[in-house]
């Protein structure tokens, strides 16, 4: 369910295609994978849809490429992404590195059975995740998500407007081959 069919280049290569053939302007489809990208690093899993829609409203990008934008985030990225932000917001709130002290309470906030504490205890124990690992990581998901928002925006924009361009070109192109004497096309009158 998780796992690519094929491999991850070929859907890697898909879902750009997908991107660059999106009928919308090259800002609004760059806007829309940059804001896909920003709410990719949050720690709210479940919610990077919905993020990744209020970011691009309000960034004038494009739905469609939002959705998109948020595969960015996947199984394969999101251990470097949940470490890297837990990290930067650790040494923002703080000033310093996390200690292993702090790992280590991590770890048995981790090993909980909801057998064993109820649903009141899991409530406990997913408030108690605040301070230590959901907080660093919202702080740290800011600089970290806008500074791949916008490599993934110019990345974007620069493909797409090279896309489009080539597109105008080979519509061009067969258009005047098909205009040309003895074609059956009709001349473009002048």
């Amino acid at each position: 369910m998780l796992w690519p069919r094929r491999s991850w280049v070929r859907s890697g290569k898909y879902m750009s295609k997908r991107i660059l053939r999106l009928t919308a302007s090259p800002h609004a489809i760059a806007a829309g994978v940059a804001a896909g990208i920003m709410a990719s690093f949050t720690p709210f899993l479940g919610f990077h849809f919905i993020l990744a829609f209020a970011i691009a409203f309000v960034i004038g990008g494009n739905f469609l490429a939002a959705a998109m934008g948020t595969f960015f985030g996947n199984p394969l990225t999101f251990p470097v992404i949940w470490a890297s932000t837990h990290q930067v917001g650790s040494f923002i709130l703080s000033g310093e590195k996390v200690h292993n002290s702090e790992t280590h309470r991590l770890k048995g906030l981790a090993h909980t059975d909801i057998m064993d504490v109820g649903f009141s205890g899991l409530i406990d124990k997913i408030v108690g995740l605040w301070d230590p690992l959901i907080k660093p990581m919202l702080v740290g998901s800011v600089p970290l998500g806008v500074a791949a928002g916008i490599i993934g925006y110019i990345c974007t924009r620069w493909a797409s407007a090279v896309f489009n361009a080539s597109r105008k070109k080979r519509r061009q192109v067969k258009l005047e081959k098909m205009r040309k004497p003895g074609s059956g096309m009709p001349a473009p009158s002048e």
